[in-house]
């Protein structure tokens, strides 16, 4: 009897890693069948650059690709906005409007919005090891309270009815909509404007009645959303400092 033994592969690298002048940078390598060719993207979202190849591409050949596009890259990280943590004392956008974080653990509840003589304040109670996970649920409270509101009076416009509502830190897309009729939406967008999340509110039910981006779709979002260019600008020119809060 004949036994076939397969030489064992090497693992996969996952990632390279590139010197800046900010630092060493780490890469993410990803195989796409789809791939024709070596591309390279820092996704803002995720702050996280990302070379793309085909699956039959080299790892010498990826490395190679990285290396002649360095320069590109530590331009495209420079321009990227910094991190704003949430901590005692920063400030951070909620419903546009800058809020400095003010931590006061003797303060009953968990976060509230004040206006004091100081300017916007989000006030947040307890621990200070808590501040940063007490803000975001705030923040998610209040999206999930506005993303309701505006997806139940676009879906009454439209005479359509979404099954489920979900919150996500998404790092490719504001909000989706599933063909079981589920809206998916990032819970950042409470840190835009109000006419940002109105706009996404509407954007993703009117796929409910066009699962597509053809003109019919746009058409529809226009007939219902006359905000919708501002926002679409809006959202190409700011949305990455919105991924930033927090880190």
């Amino acid at each position: 009897m004949n036994f076939l033994f397969r030489k064992p592969q090497p693992p996969v690298t996952q990632h390279f890693e590139v010197a800046t002048d900010r630092g060493p940078v780490s890469v993410s390598l990803r195989r796409d069948t789809r791939a024709r060719n070596y591309t390279l993207r820092v996704k803002g979202a995720a702050r996280q650059p990302v070379l793309t190849m085909p699956t039959r591409g080299s790892l010498r050949e990826a490395r190679a690709f990285l290396d002649r596009h360095t320069g590109w890259l530590a331009r495209e990280m420079a321009r990227l906005p910094d991190v704003t943590p949430i901590v005692d004392g920063a400030v951070i956008p909620f419903r546009g409007i800058p809020h400095r974080i003010r931590h006061m653990a003797q303060t009953r509840g968990t976060v509230t919005a004040v206006d004091s003589g100081c300017g916007p304040e989000l006030v947040v109670a307890g621990g200070a090891e808590h501040i940063r996970r007490r803000v975001i649920d705030f923040l998610r409270r209040e999206a999930r309270r506005d993303l309701e509101a505006a997806v139940g009076r676009y879906a009454e416009r439209l005479r359509v009815t979404p099954t489920a509502i979900r919150l996500r830190d998404t790092t490719s897309r504001w909000g989706s909509c599933a063909p079981s009729g589920e809206l998916s939406f990032s819970w950042r967008l409470i840190l835009a404007p109000p006419f940002i999340l109105d706009y996404l509110a509407a954007h993703e039910v009117t796929h409910l009645r066009e699962m597509n981006h053809s003109q019919r779709f746009w058409r529809l979002l226009d007939a219902v959303s006359p905000d919708t260019e501002r926002a679409r600008r809006w959202l190409r020119r700011e949305g990455a400092a919105l991924h930033a809060v927090g880190g």
